[in-house]
């Protein structure tokens, strides 16, 4: 099953709140014949935009190849949620390789929270970004988890600034009965991100990057000089740059064993008006401390975006709405009577350790993807880490790729019945609150 037109329409973004609030580019025409560059870059999502941008930025000459639009994918239909640190806390990181090793990892993930903000300020991108996510809990076992976190980043990371909250304060910030108090990290930040993607490709174009939609790469076969051959045509480069995340299918088994491809939804309700207090009283995003992960926040026209639900095939469920509002309502019972004017579906890719993948699989061939849905800053940051090893500057590179990164079990036929075993293991888990 290809997943690039599995659950989409083609050459169509999908009918989320995010595209019919965001002002598309002009379609850009598909790859025709054949042409040369120093750079190819597969996939115009986060990765591939800031790959290409920053190439271009350095004088190269990049062509970007997109199977579908631009931002199409995971890039601009996730929760607009940019996060501090990697995807894997940073306790967790120290256990698997080590306190020197997760310091690193936490100072790259500055980095990355850092150059959004200046890729936004630097381009003007109208993606209404805004200070604020939190982590919130259920049980007072977890909130107390929490908080203890939060004080390990303030001792051994000089990290000030998070909030910590008790159910009070917490139910001051956000009335649902279902959380007991969470941690607010104000350095964080939530945005529009499909308006991030479509400046993103703004800048790149003004910089000189050839993009072409439609674009659906079939074969990348390296080389000194490598080829990367789509339906109507090839790119001869120097480079290769696979930024392709869920969406890789085969183009590269290696990374594909690696990185597996899973959905996630999102629903928006109809402007809430003065309701809006019974979801949130501070202009924030939230996350909760469940495995299978509930996140939300306020449109900038007051509308609830909330993304979770369970699906683990790889088709969307036939009723998206229904499948997104069972979660919703656990955690906002007063919202029965809310009309969900949108619901969107959306495919991402995620590794076993919850870590970004990045690779050589080939000479001249990089790969960045598994972001585990912690990509809004990683992605942008693999894709200049890539950008910066193209040009001989890999240190960032290279520490990302140490990180070991195992194999999903099973093999191709056997990896997503296995995950759907553990998956639906963990939501009784959550359904229980163990």
């Amino acid at each position: 099953m290809d997943l690039l037109y599995a659950n989409d329409r083609h050459g169509e973004y999908p009918e989320s709140w995010y595209a019919a609030t965001a002002e598309p580019l002009a379609r850009l025409p598909a790859l025709a014949g054949e042409t040369r560059a120093d750079v190819c870059v597969v996939g115009a999502g986060y990765t591939g935009l800031s790959a290409a941008l920053h190439l271009a930025e350095a004088g190269l000459d990049v062509v970007l190849l997109e199977a579908q639009r631009v931002g199409f994918g995971a890039s601009g239909r996730n929760g607009g949620q940019l996060g501090s640190g990697q995807r894997a806390d940073q306790v967790k990181l120290e256990k698997m390789v080590g306190t020197a090793p997760a310091r690193v990892l936490w100072d790259l993930a500055e980095d990355a929270k850092r150059l959004v903000k200046d890729l936004i300020a630097l381009h003007g991108i109208d993606c209404d970004l805004r200070p604020g996510v939190a982590w919130t809990a259920s049980s007072d076992g977890d909130v107390a988890d929490l908080h203890a976190y939060a004080r390990h980043l303030a001792e051994r990371y000089d990290y000030h600034a998070i909030e910590t909250h008790g159910r009070e304060s917490w139910r001051a910030i956000c009335p649902s009965p279902d959380y007991a108090g969470g941690i607010v990290d104000m350095d964080a930040g939530h945005l529009h991100p499909l308006r991030l993607a479509l400046g993103l490709a703004r800048a790149a174009e003004r910089a000189g990057v050839r993009i072409h939609e439609g674009s659906h790469v079939r074969k990348v076969l390296p080389g000194t000089t490598a080829r990367v051959e789509t339906d109507g045509g090839a790119v001869r480069a120097d480079q290769v740059i696979l930024a392709a995340n869920g969406y890789l299918g085969g183009l590269e088994p290696g990374v594909a064993a690696r990185v597996m491809p899973i959905n996630n939804f999102i629903v928006a309700t109809e402007p809430l008006g003065a309701r809006t207090a019974e979801v949130l009283t501070r202009d924030i995003a939230v996350a909760d401390a469940r495995f299978v992960v509930n996140y939300f926040r306020l449109s900038a026209d007051g509308r609830l975006l909330f993304g979770g639900g369970e699906s683990y095939g790889y088709r969307f469920p036939r009723d998206i709405r229904a499948t997104v509002s069972k979660p919703m309502l656990k955690v906002f019972p007063s919202l029965r009577d809310v009309r969900l004017d949108y619901a969107w579906g959306g495919t991402l890719g995620i590794t076993m350790t919850r870590m970004p993948y990045l690779a050589r699989p080939a000479p001249g061939v990089l790969s960045a993807s598994g972001y585990s849905g912690h990509g809004l800053g990683t992605a942008i940051h693999a894709g200049k880490l890539m950008a910066d090893a193209v040009r001989g500057e890999a240190s960032g590179f290279d520490t990302l790729s140490a990180v070991p990164a195992r194999t999903f079990p099973g093999g191709a036929g056997l990896r997503s019945p296995l995950l759907a075993l553990a998956m639906s293991w963990y939501a009784l888990r959550d359904r229980l609150g163990l």
